[in-house]
């Protein structure tokens, strides 16, 4: 089984795939991580000094990598990864895709704490922040909602909810 977990970056997708991970005995990746290893250079780095399009082809070739070398796993996608090179089409192909849908002020509260570890955050005001997070996922929403499986993260119990309806899918 691969389960590829999606949704706006401050999600929780990382957090959630190594708990699900974790109680299924599977592997866990998080795409980002993986492009940082393939690359040999932080995300930052590679959006300074190549740009946003390189990062997302090389998302792309690792994403294709790494689903076809395992037989199961679960995958925490980047924000932007379902949205980019018909990748939620393959994703849905090849596994099981889960969209942790997250309330805008909630994904605000985290990222503005986190805003210099993020290139596309970085240099915005509060103000600014707040509406790139409603324009991105406004953008964004047509390909998260293809997803197999949409969780509303402020649900108490959403890790076994989450596993409920991986498992019965």
């Amino acid at each position: 089984m691969k389960i590829f977990l999606i949704g706006f970056m401050g999600s929780g997708k990382t957090h959630t795939g190594r708990l699900i991970s974790q109680k299924l005995g599977l592997p866990f990746f998080d795409l980002d991580e993986q492009v940082v290893n393939h690359q040999e250079r932080s995300i930052n780095e590679i959006f300074e000094k190549e740009g946003e399009e390189f990062f997302r082809q090389t998302e792309k070739e690792v994403l294709h990598i790494l689903t076809e070398s395992h037989d199961a796993f679960v995958m925490a996608t980047g924000g932007g990864a379902p949205c980019y090179y018909n990748n939620i089409g393959y994703m849905n192909e090849a596994g099981l895709t889960v969209w942790i849908n997250t309330p805008t002020e909630i994904l605000f509260q985290r990222l503005v704490k986190e805003k210099e570890e993020r290139p596309l955050l970085r240099d915005l005001s509060d103000d600014q922040l707040r509406s790139f997070i409603q324009k991105k996922i406004g953008d964004r929403r047509i390909y998260y909602e293809q997803a197999d499986v949409i969780i509303q993260e402020e649900e108490e119990d959403r890790l076994d909810l989450i596993l409920q309806k991986i498992l019965h899918a």
